[in-house]
Protein backbone atom coordinates (compact mmCIF):
# COMPACT_ATOMS: atom_id res chain seq x y z
CA UNK A 1 0.00 0.00 0.00
CA UNK A 2 1.07 3.66 -1.12
CA UNK A 3 0.84 6.69 0.48
CA UNK A 4 0.87 8.71 -2.44
CA UNK A 5 1.69 7.61 -6.19
CA UNK A 6 3.01 10.22 -8.59
CA UNK A 7 2.21 10.16 -12.07
CA UNK A 8 5.03 11.85 -14.54
CA UNK A 9 7.56 14.75 -13.96
CA UNK A 10 10.82 13.53 -13.36
CA UNK A 11 13.90 14.92 -14.49
CA UNK A 12 17.24 16.63 -14.19
CA UNK A 13 17.91 20.25 -12.78
CA UNK A 14 21.18 22.52 -14.13
CA UNK A 15 21.49 24.73 -11.30
CA UNK A 16 23.65 27.97 -12.14
CA UNK A 17 23.91 30.44 -9.64
CA UNK A 18 23.86 34.21 -10.85
CA UNK A 19 24.34 37.36 -9.69
CA UNK A 20 21.06 38.78 -10.78
CA UNK A 21 18.08 38.06 -13.09
CA UNK A 22 16.96 38.96 -15.27
CA UNK A 23 20.69 38.49 -16.63
CA UNK A 24 22.66 41.46 -18.30
CA UNK A 25 23.07 41.25 -22.00
CA UNK A 26 26.89 39.63 -22.25
CA UNK A 27 29.04 37.09 -24.24
CA UNK A 28 29.93 35.09 -20.74
CA UNK A 29 29.52 35.25 -17.43
CA UNK A 30 31.90 33.72 -14.73
CA UNK A 31 29.37 31.56 -12.14
CA UNK A 32 29.74 29.48 -9.27
CA UNK A 33 30.22 25.73 -10.27
CA UNK A 34 27.08 24.39 -12.48
CA UNK A 35 25.43 21.38 -10.85
CA UNK A 36 23.67 18.64 -12.16
CA UNK A 37 21.10 16.90 -10.01
CA UNK A 38 17.98 15.42 -9.72
CA UNK A 39 14.70 17.88 -10.29
CA UNK A 40 11.17 18.76 -12.34
CA UNK A 41 8.04 19.01 -10.38
CA UNK A 42 7.11 14.88 -10.24
CA UNK A 43 10.36 14.53 -8.15
CA UNK A 44 10.07 17.42 -6.33
CA UNK A 45 6.76 16.23 -5.08
CA UNK A 46 7.91 12.16 -4.38
CA UNK A 47 10.97 13.33 -2.78
CA UNK A 48 9.61 15.96 -0.24
CA UNK A 49 6.58 13.65 0.63
CA UNK A 50 9.62 11.00 1.23
CA UNK A 51 11.17 13.12 3.57
CA UNK A 52 7.50 14.05 5.11
CA UNK A 53 7.15 10.45 6.06
CA UNK A 54 5.05 9.19 3.47
CA UNK A 55 5.21 5.70 1.63
CA UNK A 56 5.63 7.03 -1.49
CA UNK A 57 5.45 5.15 -5.31
CA UNK A 58 6.35 6.87 -8.71
CA UNK A 59 5.72 6.31 -12.21
CA UNK A 60 7.17 7.80 -15.54
CA UNK A 61 9.54 7.56 -18.54
CA UNK A 62 13.23 8.18 -17.96
CA UNK A 63 15.81 8.09 -20.68
CA UNK A 64 18.81 5.79 -20.48
CA UNK A 65 21.17 8.64 -20.41
CA UNK A 66 23.67 10.14 -18.22
CA UNK A 67 20.79 12.54 -16.76
CA UNK A 68 18.83 10.18 -16.38
CA UNK A 69 21.36 7.67 -14.68
CA UNK A 70 21.44 10.81 -11.91
CA UNK A 71 17.83 10.33 -11.29
CA UNK A 72 18.11 6.77 -10.72
CA UNK A 73 21.01 7.30 -8.13
CA UNK A 74 19.00 9.76 -6.00
CA UNK A 75 16.15 7.79 -6.09
CA UNK A 76 17.93 5.02 -5.26
CA UNK A 77 18.87 6.94 -1.92
CA UNK A 78 15.20 7.02 -0.45
CA UNK A 79 13.18 4.07 -0.16
CA UNK A 80 10.34 5.76 -3.44
CA UNK A 81 9.00 2.85 -5.01
CA UNK A 82 10.15 3.18 -8.64
CA UNK A 83 8.04 1.72 -11.81
CA UNK A 84 10.18 3.50 -14.73
CA UNK A 85 10.21 2.58 -18.40
CA UNK A 86 13.08 3.89 -21.27
CA UNK A 87 12.31 7.37 -22.76
CA UNK A 88 13.84 6.83 -26.51
CA UNK A 89 13.88 10.72 -26.36
CA UNK A 90 15.83 10.97 -22.95
CA UNK A 91 15.78 12.59 -19.31
CA UNK A 92 13.57 15.86 -19.32
CA UNK A 93 16.27 18.47 -17.93
CA UNK A 94 15.79 22.13 -16.86
CA UNK A 95 18.83 25.10 -16.56
CA UNK A 96 17.63 26.35 -13.47
CA UNK A 97 19.19 30.05 -13.12
CA UNK A 98 18.89 31.24 -9.19
CA UNK A 99 19.99 34.40 -8.32
CA UNK A 100 21.25 35.69 -4.40
CA UNK A 101 17.77 35.69 -3.46
CA UNK A 102 16.99 32.71 -4.43
CA UNK A 103 14.44 33.57 -7.31
CA UNK A 104 14.75 31.47 -10.33
CA UNK A 105 14.24 31.59 -13.99
CA UNK A 106 13.87 27.93 -15.93
CA UNK A 107 14.52 26.90 -19.53
CA UNK A 108 12.25 23.61 -19.78
CA UNK A 109 13.61 20.96 -22.14
CA UNK A 110 10.55 18.31 -21.83
CA UNK A 111 12.04 15.62 -24.34
CA UNK A 112 8.53 14.81 -25.36
CA UNK A 113 7.67 11.05 -25.94
CA UNK A 114 6.29 9.98 -29.06
CA UNK A 115 5.50 6.52 -29.84
CA UNK A 116 2.64 3.90 -27.79
CA UNK A 117 1.57 4.94 -24.54
CA UNK A 118 4.82 3.63 -22.21
CA UNK A 119 2.07 1.77 -19.46
CA UNK A 120 -0.62 -0.61 -20.37
CA UNK A 121 -4.07 0.93 -18.81
CA UNK A 122 -4.22 -2.37 -16.74
CA UNK A 123 -1.00 -1.81 -15.04
CA UNK A 124 -1.76 2.04 -14.19
CA UNK A 125 -5.28 0.56 -12.84
CA UNK A 126 -3.39 -2.00 -11.10
CA UNK A 127 -0.89 1.18 -9.32
CA UNK A 128 -3.50 3.27 -8.50
CA UNK A 129 -5.33 0.42 -6.54
CA UNK A 130 -2.50 0.82 -4.22
CA UNK A 131 -2.56 4.07 -3.15
CA UNK A 132 -4.09 6.52 -0.84
CA UNK A 133 -3.84 9.49 -3.40
CA UNK A 134 -2.81 9.96 -6.54
CA UNK A 135 -0.74 12.90 -7.98
CA UNK A 136 -0.39 13.41 -11.31
CA UNK A 137 2.26 15.91 -13.26
CA UNK A 138 1.02 17.19 -16.71
CA UNK A 139 3.57 14.91 -18.61
CA UNK A 140 2.42 14.42 -22.28
CA UNK A 141 1.99 10.52 -21.63
CA UNK A 142 -0.02 11.17 -18.66
CA UNK A 143 -2.83 12.98 -20.46
CA UNK A 144 -3.36 10.46 -22.52
CA UNK A 145 -3.93 8.34 -19.45
CA UNK A 146 -5.37 10.43 -17.06
CA UNK A 147 -9.17 8.21 -17.69
CA UNK A 148 -7.39 4.84 -17.07
CA UNK A 149 -5.85 6.84 -13.72
CA UNK A 150 -9.34 8.34 -12.92
CA UNK A 151 -11.26 5.01 -13.56
CA UNK A 152 -8.79 3.47 -11.04
CA UNK A 153 -8.92 5.50 -7.74
CA UNK A 154 -10.65 3.27 -5.01
CA UNK A 155 -13.54 4.58 -2.92
CA UNK A 156 -12.54 7.70 -1.31
CA UNK A 157 -9.00 8.49 -3.02
CA UNK A 158 -8.29 11.68 -4.58
CA UNK A 159 -6.35 12.53 -7.15
CA UNK A 160 -4.62 15.99 -8.00
CA UNK A 161 -2.43 17.76 -10.35
CA UNK A 162 -0.30 20.78 -10.60
CA UNK A 163 -1.27 23.25 -13.56
CA UNK A 164 1.60 25.84 -12.83
CA UNK A 165 1.64 28.88 -14.41
CA UNK A 166 -1.54 27.93 -16.25
CA UNK A 167 -2.77 30.82 -17.98
CA UNK A 168 -6.62 29.87 -17.76
CA UNK A 169 -7.10 29.41 -21.44
CA UNK A 170 -4.30 26.78 -22.84
CA UNK A 171 -6.53 23.61 -23.47
CA UNK A 172 -3.68 21.30 -22.66
CA UNK A 173 -4.35 21.67 -19.26
CA UNK A 174 -7.65 21.26 -18.88
CA UNK A 175 -7.98 17.89 -18.99
CA UNK A 176 -5.33 17.78 -15.66
CA UNK A 177 -7.93 19.86 -13.87
CA UNK A 178 -11.13 17.81 -15.29
CA UNK A 179 -9.68 14.70 -13.73
CA UNK A 180 -8.51 16.24 -10.13
CA UNK A 181 -9.96 16.86 -6.90
CA UNK A 182 -7.69 18.98 -5.66
CA UNK A 183 -6.01 21.70 -8.33
CA UNK A 184 -2.75 23.20 -7.69
CA UNK A 185 -2.18 26.57 -9.70
CA UNK A 186 0.36 29.56 -9.88
CA UNK A 187 -1.33 33.28 -10.06
CA UNK A 188 1.92 34.36 -12.16
CA UNK A 189 -0.09 34.23 -15.84
CA UNK A 190 -3.60 34.31 -14.04
CA UNK A 191 -3.02 38.01 -11.98
CA UNK A 192 -6.39 39.27 -11.37
CA UNK A 193 -8.35 36.38 -13.11
CA UNK A 194 -6.86 33.91 -10.47
CA UNK A 195 -10.11 33.57 -8.76
CA UNK A 196 -12.43 33.43 -11.25
CA UNK A 197 -10.67 30.55 -12.98
CA UNK A 198 -10.08 29.17 -9.43
CA UNK A 199 -14.46 29.18 -8.73
CA UNK A 200 -14.31 28.08 -12.84
CA UNK A 201 -13.25 25.02 -11.63
CA UNK A 202 -15.43 23.73 -8.72
CA UNK A 203 -16.32 22.04 -6.75
CA UNK A 204 -12.54 20.89 -7.23
CA UNK A 205 -10.58 22.28 -4.17
CA UNK A 206 -8.25 25.05 -5.53
CA UNK A 207 -4.59 26.21 -4.08
CA UNK A 208 -3.81 29.38 -6.13
CA UNK A 209 0.09 30.06 -5.15
CA UNK A 210 1.50 33.19 -5.40
CA UNK A 211 5.15 32.38 -4.18
CA UNK A 212 6.56 34.61 -1.31
CA UNK A 213 2.88 36.05 -1.18
CA UNK A 214 1.26 32.69 0.15
CA UNK A 215 -1.61 31.25 -1.45
CA UNK A 216 -5.33 31.52 -1.63
CA UNK A 217 -7.87 28.00 -0.43
CA UNK A 218 -10.63 28.05 -2.66
CA UNK A 219 -12.79 25.26 -1.31
CA UNK A 220 -16.11 23.70 -2.29
CA UNK A 221 -19.39 25.85 -0.78
CA UNK A 222 -16.77 28.15 1.36
CA UNK A 223 -15.49 31.65 0.47
CA UNK A 224 -11.85 31.94 -0.65
CA UNK A 225 -9.43 31.80 1.98
CA UNK A 226 -5.51 33.31 2.34
CA UNK A 227 -2.93 31.26 3.63
CA UNK A 228 0.19 33.76 4.54
CA UNK A 229 3.21 32.59 3.93
CA UNK A 230 5.75 31.44 6.34
CA UNK A 231 8.41 33.36 7.15
CA UNK A 232 11.69 30.32 6.15
CA UNK A 233 13.65 28.97 9.35
CA UNK A 234 17.06 29.75 7.58
CA UNK A 235 18.14 31.97 4.51
CA UNK A 236 16.51 31.24 1.43
CA UNK A 237 19.19 29.29 -0.24
CA UNK A 238 17.07 27.85 -3.58
CA UNK A 239 13.45 28.01 -4.45
CA UNK A 240 13.25 25.30 -7.04
CA UNK A 241 10.88 22.80 -6.01
CA UNK A 242 9.10 25.48 -3.19
CA UNK A 243 6.02 24.65 -5.24
CA UNK A 244 6.63 20.98 -5.27
CA UNK A 245 7.09 20.67 -1.59
CA UNK A 246 3.93 23.04 -0.80
CA UNK A 247 1.80 20.11 -2.78
CA UNK A 248 3.42 17.26 -0.86
CA UNK A 249 2.82 19.13 2.32
CA UNK A 250 -1.01 19.57 1.46
CA UNK A 251 -1.06 16.13 0.78
CA UNK A 252 0.46 14.67 3.81
CA UNK A 253 -1.61 16.75 6.17
CA UNK A 254 -5.07 16.06 4.30
CA UNK A 255 -3.93 11.97 4.34
CA UNK A 256 -3.43 12.20 8.43
CA UNK A 257 -7.18 13.83 8.38
CA UNK A 258 -6.69 17.90 8.51
CA UNK A 259 -8.88 20.11 7.42
CA UNK A 260 -8.13 22.09 3.81
CA UNK A 261 -7.40 25.46 5.99
CA UNK A 262 -4.83 23.56 8.08
CA UNK A 263 -3.19 21.42 6.15
CA UNK A 264 -2.59 24.79 3.56
CA UNK A 265 -0.98 26.55 6.45
CA UNK A 266 0.88 23.52 7.37
CA UNK A 267 2.06 22.92 3.81
CA UNK A 268 3.12 26.86 3.88
CA UNK A 269 5.43 25.78 6.43
CA UNK A 270 7.15 23.31 4.61
CA UNK A 271 7.62 25.01 1.28
CA UNK A 272 8.89 27.85 3.61
CA UNK A 273 11.34 25.37 5.03
CA UNK A 274 11.97 23.70 1.66
CA UNK A 275 13.58 26.76 0.59
CA UNK A 276 16.57 26.14 3.19
CA UNK A 277 18.18 23.72 1.20
CA UNK A 278 20.05 23.56 -1.69
CA UNK A 279 18.12 20.77 -3.94
CA UNK A 280 15.61 18.61 -3.33
CA UNK A 281 17.19 15.91 -1.82
CA UNK A 282 16.07 16.66 2.16
CA UNK A 283 17.96 15.43 4.65
CA UNK A 284 15.97 13.58 7.70
CA UNK A 285 14.57 16.42 10.14
CA UNK A 286 14.45 18.95 7.64
CA UNK A 287 11.43 19.69 6.42
CA UNK A 288 8.39 19.65 9.52
CA UNK A 289 5.86 16.76 10.11
CA UNK A 290 3.65 18.31 12.31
Amino acid sequence: MLDLLVIGGLGVDIRAQVPVLPLPAADSLAVPPIELRIGNTGAGVALAAHALGLRVGLVDVLGADPAGDVVRAALARTSVRTVLVDAPAGTRRSVNMVDPAGRRMSLYDPRPWSGPPPFAEAELTALVREAAHVHVSIMDWARAALPALRAGLADGVSLSTDLHDWDGENDYHRPFADAADLVFVSDVRLGDRAGKVAAGLAPRTVLVTSGAAGSTLHAPDTPPVRVPATTPPAPVVDTNGAGDAFAAGLIAARLRGAGPHDAARYAARVAATACTLDGMEYPAGLLPRD
